[in-house]
């Protein structure tokens, strides 16, 4: 019998959700047993029979890659012999050549290393069987959220061990020149993209060709992640639209009559990546991908992470999605195999799908105690983290706290509590002795633990000093973000009420619009969603007794102050690092930015301000919330990237960004705003 256990969503029973520990039956029997079962998947009832050779021939042969080739080769002066051969060798580069008996091998290993690694991984199975019939009926495409490398492996090894049709991943190309390794990965289905394609436009046509036969065909289900790169803050990141679009091609184009979309959400009690991410964001190079660091990053099999959650949601049906959004009738006007530029409309739809799938991976993720408490330690001075510790009684009353509101508000929360399981203190103990590479607990405190410095003959610099907190700050504000989801729209709604100081209901939608458009590279909005996000703030709040709605007014009640401090709280590094960033930007002397020295400079302006006592905020040294509020500028029009730059060169309108950061300071008051919920600033 299987380790079974049931996820809170929301408050009430009614909303649990029944998860069964897949580690449970591997620990009882064989490894090799496993591995060599007999393998029986089910697979699309419409897909025929197709090599890798098959496939790829497919490819070559299409039409529209026929059509392409001619094109540029006109346009490059090249023979059409030689553009075809760029597009093999493109081609054997990226192809992925599937074998069984080298899934067996990564089935052997992976439950080896997974045994070690985590005490349980824990599986809807109604989701599984969902995905199960989905597969026989239409093309399927896998989108789990990215947070870890391990995200790569453990869905393919759920369908193995549950004889589902291996799907083909799309991976980035570094992982294919991983020794070993890489040729591993591509006999276990993945098919190797570059980072970097920009205007080649052989590479785009080799790739979308590729896609969209797997998808025609059906001859696997597909699996990409819709974020594009795993995300160093563990929230979610702003979907890429390039792959989500060339799924969703042959659909428009009327080649399958529908696709079948599954969200999967990945969730960790603890990130094997958790320092080395910490030090990526500080603007420490990222480790190239090689074997010998697979082999030297091996001892975390001697760490204890915990427990992990694999949600599969609901199969969503592109047809059904689709209806009303989108006109089909535009593809019949062009021969299939032809290319076609996608209109505003169909830009328009394949972005609100990405959004929405990005949104429902977050509503689907499970959340441990430990985003709890990370959201309540942050909100500490880090002073008192570093030096005095925070009192264990003081944080464990203020979670038991934020447990009730996060089920208040939805949140899918993986708490053993009821008959038979262990006290909440417990349940919090265990969770702080799982995370003691960030926090740990002495005398009744909790403090912050920092990297030990290597011995050293002069003493530490305080910037060193400085560096050493902030990088166990931003691994403790990476499990908080975990958690952001459950709160950003209530957050946005008290920050809207803390600064306005208004009630008036149309001037608080005007604010909450702005700090919304503002945040929307930080958080998942779904485009044209604003009136519904605030409504469902005003209701999360309601529910919780935070505040009082009427028609024309939302007003706070005196139960609410510690509901709407906290939340107002949750929101402040954001908008404090976005401030330090407009600050630099409107007293900078230089007209034209380059990127690389933008950060930099930045992230030195923030440093000096950290030193100074002035800003209290180390969130605001992270490279990606610099690079977030560029894209943000950038999408409000307030900075523009110059076409002929090859260095990501940007001009700024001072003006516009000192009227956003007044707004943010409430300088300028909410009756000034009055835009309608989708007008840009």
């Amino acid at each position: 019998m299987s380790n079974t256990y049931r996820v809170s969503c929301g408050a009430g029973l009614e909303n649990e959700e029944e998860f069964v520990d897949i580690l449970e039956e591997r620990r009882r029997s064989s490894d090799l047993g496993h591995a060599l079962r007999t393998f029986s998947p089910h697979p699309y009832k419409g897909a025929e029979s197709c090599s890798n050779a098959d496939l790829n021939k497919a490819v070559l042969e299409s039409q529209y890659l026929r059509y392409m080739a001619k094109e540029i080769a006109a346009e490059t002066g090249s023979s059409l012999e030689e553009v075809r051969e760029e597009a093999c060798g493109i081609l054997e580069e990226m192809s992925q050549n599937l074998q069984l008996k080298c899934i067996r091998l990564l089935g052997f290993t992976m439950t080896k290393v997974l045994k070690r690694l985590y005490s349980s991984i824990f599986v809807n199975m109604e989701g599984l069987n969902m995905l199960q019939q989905s597969i026989e009926e239409h093309p399927v495409i896998l989108m789990p959220n990215h947070r870890s490398y391990m995200d790569f492996l453990i869905i393919s090894y759920i369908m193995f061990t549950y004889d589902i049709p291996m799907p083909f991943i799309a991976a980035g190309i570094p992982l294919a020149g991983m020794k070993l390794v890489g040729e591993l990965l591509r006999r276990s289905g993945a098919f190797f993209i570059r980072r970097a394609i920009g205007s080649d436009k052989l590479y785009w046509a080799v790739l979308s060709e590729y896609v969209r036969t797997i998808v025609k065909t059906g001859i696997a289900p597909l699996e990409f992640y819709v974020e594009g790169l795993r995300s160093r803050t563990l929230k979610s990141v702003m979907p890429k639209l390039g792959m989500m679009h060339m799924v969703m091609e042959p659909f428009f184009k009327g080649e399958v009559y529908d696709i079948t979309l599954i969200p999967i959400s990945i969730s960790y009690d603890r990130v094997l990546e958790e320092s080395l991410l910490a030090q990526e964001l500080l603007g420490i190079p990222k480790l190239k991908e090689s074997t010998t660091g697979l082999l030297k990053a091996s001892k975390v099999l001697q760490e204890d992470y915990g427990s992990m959650h694999v949600n599969f949601g609901r199969p969503m049906s592109v047809r059904h999605l689709c209806e009303g959004k989108i006109n089909r009738c535009q593809y019949n006007l062009v021969p299939r195999d032809l290319p076609q530029k996608p209109s505003a409309e169909v830009q328009a739809c394949v972005s609100w799908l990405a959004h929405l799938m990005v949104r429902v991976q977050e509503e689907g993720s499970v959340m441990g105690p430990w985003a709890l408490m990370a959201c309540l330690l942050l909100q500490a001075p880090t002073r008192v983290l570093t030096e005095e510790g925070l009192p264990w009684q003081e944080l464990t009353d203020k979670t038991l706290w934020l447990r009730k509101l996060a089920l208040d508000f939805g949140a899918r929360l993986n708490w053993p509590s009821g008959q038979g399981q262990a006290p909440d203190t417990d349940v919090m103990s265990s969770t702080v002795a799982l995370h003691g590479s960030v926090v740990n607990r002495k005398a009744g405190r909790v403090f912050l633990v920092q990297e030990e410095e290597p011995a050293r003959n002069r003493p530490i610099s305080p910037e060193e000093e400085m560096i050493s907190t902030a990088a166990a700050v931003l691994m403790l504000a990476s499990y908080r973000n975990m958690s952001l989801h459950i709160f950003v729209r209530p957050a946005l709604l008290a920050t809207a009420l803390h600064i306005t100081k208004t009630t008036q209901k149309d001037e608080l939608l005007a604010f909450f619009c702005f700090l919304r458009d503002v945040f929307s590279n930080e958080f998942i909005f779904i485009p044209g969603n604003s009136s519904q996000d605030f409504e469902e703030a005003c209701s999360l709040l309601k529910k919780c007794g935070a505040v009082h709605v009427s028609e024309q007014e939302v007003t706070v009640s005196d139960a609410g102050l510690e509901v709407l401090s906290f939340l107002q709280a949750l929101l402040q590094p954001f908008i404090d690092s976005y401030q330090v960033i407009f600050r630099y930007l409107c007293e900078n002397e230089v007209h034209v930015h380059a990127e690389k020295q933008f950060l930099t400079a930045v992230r030195n302006l923030a440093t000096e301000l950290i030193l100074s006592g002035e800003l209290h905020t180390y969130e605001a040294l992270s490279s990606d919330t610099h690079k977030n509020v560029l894209s943000a500028l950038q999408r409000l029009d307030t900075v523009t990237k110059l076409r002929a730059s090859e260095q990501n060169e940007y001009t700024v309108n001072k003006a516009a960004v000192r009227r956003i950061d007044d707004i943010l300071s409430g300088k300028i008051p909410p009756q000034m705003l009055h835009t309608t919920p989708e007008a840009k600033l």
